[in-house]
């Protein structure tokens, strides 16, 4: 089980739009990779929940990334849509659905984490039921939120939940990044909208299928709490993801 928040500053949750495909993304999955190891390093800091989402509009350049994803270009667009911004681009953070900026820029990652932890955020647990075979492992995932400050007027807020995978790297053979092996973190799977939180408090469950090809000791469950349409995040969470296969 996870806990969203204690007496401690609130989770903040970093989203990094890149791609394999585009030489200046590299250094902002380093940076990625950094904020998420950095919890360890932070006593008193808000914890860090890092999202690794590969986009596709890089997949005709030259080197097709296989982590890339047309619903995560969307989720980029709709961003882009909230931070009227012309067109989107790569490598982008977004910081608690708040504060757009450059994704290799450390120094404003840091104000915008800083920023972000002194808002009002709910409370968001996770509980994993698992069940498992060699053909079709899942996990079914409860999602209850606890809390939450008020949603925008107008506004509703979704329950989010996303899988990821850590220790992920390729050797890339073509594009903007040939000859490169590149490492990533909180590489997002899959990412999915479970339910619907209307008050302060809600609940939601979903069905998790995990493909054969996913290290099951690298996965992640993240959970989090975002207005429709102004969006920002109200609340998150992440817990390891464990199965009952060997």
């Amino acid at each position: 089980m996870a806990q969203g928040r204690t007496d401690s500053p609130p989770p903040v949750l970093v989203e990094l739009f890149t791609s394999e495909g585009c030489s200046s993304c590299p250094p902002a999955d380093v940076l990625l990779q950094r904020l998420a190891l950095s919890n360890d390093a932070r006593p008193g800091g808000a914890q860090i929940i890092a999202l690794g989402q590969h986009v596709d509009y890089w997949d005709h350049q030259g080197w097709k990334d296989r982590f890339s994803s047309a619903a995560l270009t969307n989720r980029q667009r709709v961003y882009a849509s909230r931070f009227n911004i012309d067109s989107i681009y790569t490598p982008q953070i977004v910081v608690d659905g708040r504060t757009e900026l450059v994704g290799s820029d450390a120094a404003a990652a840091k104000r915008a984490i800083d920023r972000a932890a002194t808002a009002p955020h709910g409370r968001v647990q996770i509980e994993m039921d698992h069940r498992a075979d060699d053909r079709a492992p899942q996990v079914s995932v409860f999602v209850s939120v606890s809390e939450l400050p008020p949603i925008g007027r107008g506004d509703r807020a979704d329950i989010v939940l996303a899988i990821t995978e850590d220790h992920l790297s390729s050797d890339v053979k073509r594009g903007e990044n040939s000859g490169r092996v590149l490492a990533h973190a909180a590489v997002v799977r899959q990412l999915m909208t479970i339910g619907e939180a209307t008050s302060a408090s809600a609940a939601a469950r979903a069905e998790v299928a995990l493909a054969p090809d996913w290290q099951r000791d690298h996965l992640k469950i993240v959970a989090f709490v975002q207005e429709r349409r102004g969006r920002t995040i109200l609340a998150s969470a992440v817990a390891p993801l464990k199965t009952s296969r060997p």
